[in-house]
């Protein structure tokens, strides 16, 4: 992509509304340029070609994004001569921005400061972070008219739901199941609201819990209040997991987080062509959303010799072209100022690369989908100083949004029982069920195909046992059967057994989260068959009378048939009903409709290796595996002695991303975990300018 001066957002989604909003004129290195109303610098700059925001002072290496959401500081620029993580600073109109070379020379104060007495407030309930749990939990305690403060830094309610455009797996009456993350987020900010005693901060930071119980938040506009809550709740979410590889650190390649806040939040075309790193859920489901904004998935690697998400997420993926490389790894990113290409090898049973299976695909970015690790460092400090105090959703457990949803709607009940109030038991029932929705994928069953070659009837393309029920509940005919106790069940069609037939209204074929229910139908042709298939993309992408080529649940093509229809009801929340014409021997087969073409994922002709060794490990001080590598073999055991030699997690983001990669070091290198010594935290776990903490005003130089 480069840094070209052309206009990167998406001008159509089959999900998401591209409305036209305000333009916002803003300079970049004196240059003006466009920005959508509401666009944070680095979504501007994304869209307007530009993805090396500076250079790192210690050896001039590009800085680009990395997880867009406010947890580390690669994108820094210089917004009216101020440092700022250019992820989370807004636009504004005539606002004028620099690359960081070096280090930031800061202005000149020109005049005294003006300062006033820090704010202090008391509340009964203190919520961090305004995502699913966090929400849930908020709505739970605004019920029963218990004074809540919900703080969240992003500039609306929702967490990671705003990103999803997916329909979400679980239970259809418990959360949600089948209704799309982004509509979940409105509808849970709708009820927050609903309630007076429920109080909400927005682009507001929670930068440390003290000793005296107090939690310090650096409000929207720069205010710093102090705020003593009577019970805490860590509803912060997660943070993505980093990997240490050759050219690890180019711009190009970032968390699978920031990706979608790119493309799903903001509506820029993030990259041309992807490259895929990690197979669990988030990976999986950054690919499809790729694919719906019309940017070429390359292809997907995972370490592990089956992919860890859910298989209905893998399927939808190779049946729409991307091809799934397991029981491989990642060698090198590869380009000089920016992703080029990238070298991926098949591992052996050790996960070491094997010789000679290196290969190399042209991409611009390498999405990184490795894991997630728990923000609850406020959690832990809370409980350190004697704070009655409790976490939910991932701050607590990582698992899926759905989990994440029910963890806050119970610890919302057990906040308000630790504070007095009489709310009853928690039912045994949201216990057996929260355990259910935290699961992990279970049992992979055979896939099972109907034997009828008559009539109409619905084909399953599910076969893992994962939480998942919305196809039961839209059955006008009860037809469809999950056992209600458990619903981690694959489901049955079960139509004959009750004396009943399939009326083929579809709607199981568009309620599926997993997109993995067609509609076959034997009625017009006993030589051919109509499959309704479920598709996510553009109207325009598909017409009446075109010839598609469709596939097997896993990918397999199975021939090119004609589409004799195209519905786009509003019933079908956005999702499109395509009708094919197909032989009767392989229509039951039918799982999707291929949208890339192979021609995307062939390979280069070479694989290209990267010569430097510049795998890095702490991207804040760029310390690489290698000199840290050093110290672990010359005895060192304390992760502080590390920090003081070559100052590793002494960085902006306080070691967020390079801490697990450290501890990775040891066990590589055959460290026993009990035998290192970890890190002291920081007190302060997000970076705040020091004036706050001295009731500097926030409009002062």
């Amino acid at each position: 992509m480069g840094d070209q001066w052309v206009d990167y957002r998406i001008a159509e989604h089959p999900i998401l509304s591209v409305a036209p909003r305000a333009c916002v004129a803003f300079y970049w290195q004196g240059r003006e340029l466009m920005a959508r109303e509401g666009e944070t610098i680095a979504s501007a700059l994304f869209a307007n070609g530009i993805r090396t925001f500076g250079h790192h002072a210690r050896d001039g290496s590009p800085q680009g994004i990395f997880c867009a959401n406010g947890q580390c500081a690669q994108c820094l620029v210089l917004a009216d001569g101020k440092p700022v993580k250019s992820c989370m600073e807004p636009v504004r109109p005539g606002l004028r921005a620099e690359p960081v070379d070096g280090l930031p020379e800061l202005p000149k104060v020109g005049r005294a400061p003006v300062m006033h007495e820090i704010r202090e407030m008391a509340v009964p309930a203190l919520i961090i972070g305004g995502g699913p749990a966090g929400m849930s939990a908020a709505v739970q305690l605004g019920q029963h008219g218990i004074g809540t403060l919900l703080v969240d830094d992003k500039q609306r309610l929702g967490g990671k739901l705003v990103l999803q455009t997916h329909r979400f797996f679980g239970s259809i009456n418990a959360v949600y199941a089948g209704t799309r993350g982004i509509d979940i987020a409105t509808r849970l900010e709708k009820e927050v609201r609903a309630h007076e005693s429920v109080q909400v901060w927005l682009n507001s930071t929670a930068l440390a819990v003290f000793s005296d119980g107090k939690v310090g938040i650096l409000r929207d506009g720069g205010e710093y209040v102090l705020v003593k809550p009577q019970v805490l709740l860590v509803a912060a979410g997660a943070r993505e997991k980093s990997l240490v590889f050759r050219g690890n650190t180019l711009p190009g390649v970032y968390g699978a987080g920031a990706f979608q806040t790119l493309v799903n939040r903001d509506l820029v075309r993030a990259a041309e062509r992807l490259f895929i790193v990690g197979g669990g859920n988030v990976g999986l489901i950054a690919g499809y959303h790729a694919l719906q904004a019309g940017i070429q998935v390359v292809g997907l690697v995972e370490a592990l010799p089956e992919c860890g998400g859910y298989k209905v997420h893998r399927d939808k993926l190779a049946r729409m072209g991307v091809p799934i490389y397991t029981s491989h790894t990642v060698l090198s990113a590869n380009g000089v100022d920016a992703v080029e290409s990238v070298t991926i090898a098949q591992v052996d049973a050790r996960f070491r690369p094997v010789p000679g299976t290196e290969r190399s695909f042209a991409c611009d970015t390498l999405l990184i989908a490795v894991g997630l690790d728990p923000v609850n460092e406020f959690y832990a400090k809370a409980q350190e100083f004697g704070l009655k105090a409790f976490a939910a959703g991932d701050a607590e457990e990582i698992a899926e949004a759905s989990a994440a949803m029910f963890s806050g709607k119970i610890k919302g009940l057990e906040v308000a029982q630790a504070l007095g109030y009489d709310v009853g038991q928690i039912p045994p029932d949201w216990q057996r069920t929260a355990e259910i929705l935290r699961s992990k994928p279970g049992r992979v069953a055979a896939e099972a195909l109907p034997e009828e070659q008559s009539g109409v009837f619905p084909v399953f393309h599910c076969t893992q046992e994962i939480p998942c029920n919305p196809c039961t509940s839209v059955c006008s005919q009860g037809a469809i059967y999950i056992d209600p106790d458990d619903i981690r069940q694959v489901p049955e069609y079960i139509a004959a057994q009750l004396g009943k037939a399939c009326l083929g209204c579809e709607k199981c074929v568009t309620v599926c989260p997993g997109l993995a229910i067609t509609l076959v139908d034997y009625r017009k042709d006993g030589g051919q068959a109509t499959v309704t298939i479920p598709f996510e993309f553009a109207a325009s992408a598909i017409h009446q009378g075109d010839v598609v080529t469709v596939l097997d649940t896993s990918g397999n093509v199975l021939g090119n048939v004609p589409v004799t229809g195209v519905r786009a009801a509003k019933a079908n929340d956005r999702t499109l009903l395509v009708k094919v014409r197909a032989p009767a021997e392989y229509a039951k087969q039918i799982a999707g409709i291929r949208v890339q073409e192979r021609q995307v994922s062939e390979p280069l002709e070479q694989y290209v290796q990267r010569i430097s060794d510049d795998t890095i490990v702490c991207r804040c001080e760029r310390v690489t595996a290698a000199e840290i590598r050093e110290l672990i073999r010359r005895g060192y055991r304390d992760v502080n002695e590390i920090k003081a030699v070559t100052r590793a997690g002494m960085g902006a983001c306080g070691s967020k991303t390079c801490a697990s990669l450290i501890r990775r070091l040891f066990l590589d290198e055959g460290i026993k975990d009990a035998e290192v010594v970890d890190g002291v935290k920081r007190p302060l776990f997000m970076e705040a300018p020091l004036g706050v903490f001295a009731g500097v005003e926030a409009d002062h130089d």
